[in-house]
């Protein structure tokens, strides 16, 4: 199946090349302008928002059939498309998104080598029988591709809640199960944040206002809904509303997500936010619905874990590469937490978890280097876990406070993730697979370093390099950064079968951990947040210099992606220095950051980004808009941007927008190709291949454009 797929693929890639093969003309402008707080913005391809246009989506399409036919055209995409599957076949099962209930029931997402899609899996314990649960693979198969994007057992784990979502839009359908296998009739549609009840015959759940993707109240004043098992979705009552919102202080762009603690015996309300700084309430045990606040944004917690009789809290209060520290269930209110682990001054506090013997928490310093700690019940000194190997990152989970079970999971650039059991009573570690590990030999081949690098204002950024052993530093390898940048999230040390593929044909890869990350803390992120994120694209520039400079790479053979939030870091990393780069791909990336509150998922975005309304944070925006920053007469490298249809989170208009302009703008001979996928989404919930396939176009693509003998392109195509 795979190698017809594949021949298929081949065939048809080459149909449209001698069919669409002529370059598509940049739309035409429009005279229209923006005026904010004084400052006057053109804006001559604001009319490509209206994706309910033909025109615009016939310039989107003749656009992708260009892209495809010069995509499809380079010698060696397929042959590093094969390698990427290849390798990732060499484990006999991909297994992820687990889910162990009270009674010890596995819930899982399997896939084996000749499938394209995750199905669902349960078995008894680690060493139980496995059996297929649900296949989506052949849910409404007439409707398109049906992905799992969560799996929620109840505490007893005799009902299961299974979200399900088609061709990446994001709009979940939620099924539930029993234990046996058997459905229940009812499917809530637009259903997310599913916390069951302690009676397990009924749960909460948050539910989007349309599903509509273009709608720009989509996510706007969210309710909160109670389901009973057996009843039809429009009798459910709703539990948090509208007229919540402004008594809590909850802001209309915040989410109220309900979830039952079963150590706490409570209801709890999370109004979540992409600010990582939790808002938190508990419901009065005796009238139900009324909630008193016991975390406030300013309290900076990003996290919290339960046991029998404390609520701990991951805390950046005073402590800026994190604390721990906790409060009594009976009295969880922040101002009565007591310090547990002190800040450290060298490592970061990433994680923390509990289980009926104490307290974990992972560290990791400058982003890379990971470690585990054990803090016993009724101790205070912690104890370092001494891992089977150097991590650069970890993870651990467990089952809860009522038991011992922890497993920890460690991974590295050159060092496949592997999951141990650990033992807190003998202090050991049990290799415990889901399923038959790989064996990568490519990778003895390969070096990971670790350095830092001066950005523009004297401050040292990490950045992680992966390359050939045998290298030399002559300046003629390709090389092709990626890097995100935002809201804090830290890009930490991982393996990928995707990515081998690429140095195994030479090429080094490289990830500067830019600030706006959670690398080094929260000053970092803060470091790269609104007004400062120029620091964001200036280490990354600052990264390529460097590379340059110690022999690396050259101008003519680095190149750089990134996604969605990481749009703006390329985007604007083009638009400052496109001398540096031969090669860029923005993958749904947000380029238009000026009008991204027009968007669904705009407003809900501000605590992250700014907002237009305010005159000092829409000078930030501005700043970090690449669609404003690009210049006509401007010699560009060649682009390779990229869009969903179905995305909700990045609207596909605007990396659109950002394409036409370049397109008009660049004064140079190199390619400025926009693809956009009309059966995806964001990235995810989709099938292998197509993620297989988009990668083996941006690496083949950078091949290409870094003069690799081996990517070429095959055939003239005509402008």
């Amino acid at each position: 199946m795979k190698q017809l797929f594949f021949a298929l693929l081949f065939l048809f890639s080459f149909s449209v090349f001698s069919q669409e093969s002529v370059k598509p003309e940049p739309p035409p402008q429009k005279n229209v302008t923006n005026t904010y707080h004084g400052i006057t913005l053109n804006d001559p391809y604001q009319y490509l928002e209206n994706l309910d246009d033909p025109s615009v989506v016939a310039w989107m399409k003749d656009n992708t059939n260009y892209a495809n036919s010069i995509l499809d055209n380079i010698s060696g995409k397929q042959e590093i498309l094969d390698k990427m599957l290849e390798l990732i076949n060499r484990t006999t099962a991909a297994i992820g998104s687990l889910r162990i209930t009270d009674d010890n029931t596995y819930f899982y997402l399997k896939r084996v080598p000749g499938e394209e899609i995750s199905k669902m899996y349960k078995r008894d314990g680690y060493d139980g029988n496995e059996v297929l649960f649900f296949d989506p693979t052949q849910y409404k198969k007439e409707e398109g591709t049906y992905t799992v994007s969560g799996i929620t057992p109840n505490i007893k784990g005799d009902k299961i809640a299974v979200s399900v979502s088609a061709d990446g839009s994001e709009n979940p359908e939620l099924l539930i199960f029993k234990k046996s296998g058997e459905q229940y009739s009812e499917v809530l549609q637009l259903a997310s944040g599913i916390s069951w009840h302690k009676s397990g015959d009924s749960f909460f759940y948050n539910k989007l206002n349309s599903a509509d993707l273009k709608d720009v109240n989509r996510q706007i004043y969210k309710s909160n809904y109670v389901h009973k098992m057996g009843a039809d979705q429009s009798l459910d009552e709703k539990y948090f509303s509208k007229d919540d919102y402004g008594p809590l202080n909850i802001f209309e762009s915040e989410s109220p997500y309900i979830f039952y603690s079963k150590e706490a015996r409570k209801n709890f309300l999370y109004a979540s936010s992409v600010d990582k700084n939790l808002k938190l309430y508990i419901e009065d045990t005796n009238t139900p619905n009324n909630w008193k606040p016991i975390l406030t944004r300013e309290n900076k917690v990003t996290s919290t874990t339960f046991n029998s009789t404390d609520v701990y809290y991951l805390t950046y209060d005073e402590a800026p590469n994190y604390k721990i520290v906790k409060a009594p269930i009976s009295s969880p209110e922040f101002s009565n937490a007591t310090i547990v682990i002190e800040e450290s001054k060298t490592e970061n506090i990433t994680q923390i978890a509990t289980s009926k013997d104490g307290l974990y928490y992972c560290t990791v310093k400058n982003g890379v280097e990971a470690k585990v700690y054990f803090l016993p019940s009724n101790k205070t000194i912690p104890i370092e876990l001494g891992l089977p190997f150097t991590a650069g990152s970890a993870s651990v989970s467990t089952r809860g406070s009522d038991y011992s079970e922890v497993w920890v999971n460690i991974s590295g650039w050159t060092s496949p993730n592997k999951r141990y059991l650990y033992n807190a009573e003998n202090n050991t570690f049990t290799y415990q697979p889901l399923s038959t590990p790989a064996e990568y030999p490519e990778l003895e081949n390969l070096v990971a370093k670790e350095v830092m690098v001066k950005s523009h204002d004297g401050v040292m950024v990490p950045v992680s390099i992966i390359y050939n052993k045998n290298m030399k530093m002559d300046g003629q390898t390709p090389a092709v950064m990626y890097s995100y940048g935002a809201y804090g999230n830290s890009t930490s040390p991982f393996f990928s079968p995707i990515t081998l593929a690429y140095t195994i044909y030479g090429g080094v890869l490289v990830v500067p951990h830019v600030r706006g990350g959670g690398e080094l803390g929260d000053a970092w992120h803060k470091a790269g947040q609104k007004l400062n994120k120029p620091n964001t694209w200036k280490d990354a520039i600052a990264t390529g210099e460097y590379l340059i400079d110690e022999g690396y790479t050259s101008a003519d053979k680095l190149s750089f992606f990134g996604g969605s939030a990481g749009g703006i870091l390329v985007g604007r990393s083009v638009t400052e220095r496109p001398d540096l780069f031969v090669a860029a791909s923005p993958m749904v990336g947000a380029m238009n950051m000026v009008r991204m509150e027009e968007t669904p998922n705009g407003p809900v975005n501000t605590p992250e980004f700014g907002s237009v309304k305010d005159p000092e944070e829409f000078k930030g925006l501005l700043e970090m808009d690449s669609y404003h920053h690009l210049e006509p007469g401007t010699d560009y490298p060649a682009m390779l941007i990229t869009a969903g249809i179905n995305d909700p989170r990045v609207i596909a208009w605007q990396p659109a927008k950002f394409a036409a302009k370049m397109q008009h703008d660049n004064a140079g001979d190199s390619p400025i190709l926009f693809l956009t996928d009309f059966d995806g989404g964001h990235g995810g919930g989709v099938a292998l291949t197509k993620t297989l396939n988009e990668f083996s176009n941006i690496f083949s693509f950078f091949y290409w454009q870094s003069g690799h003998p081996d990517f070429k392109l095959k055939e003239k195509v005509k402008d």
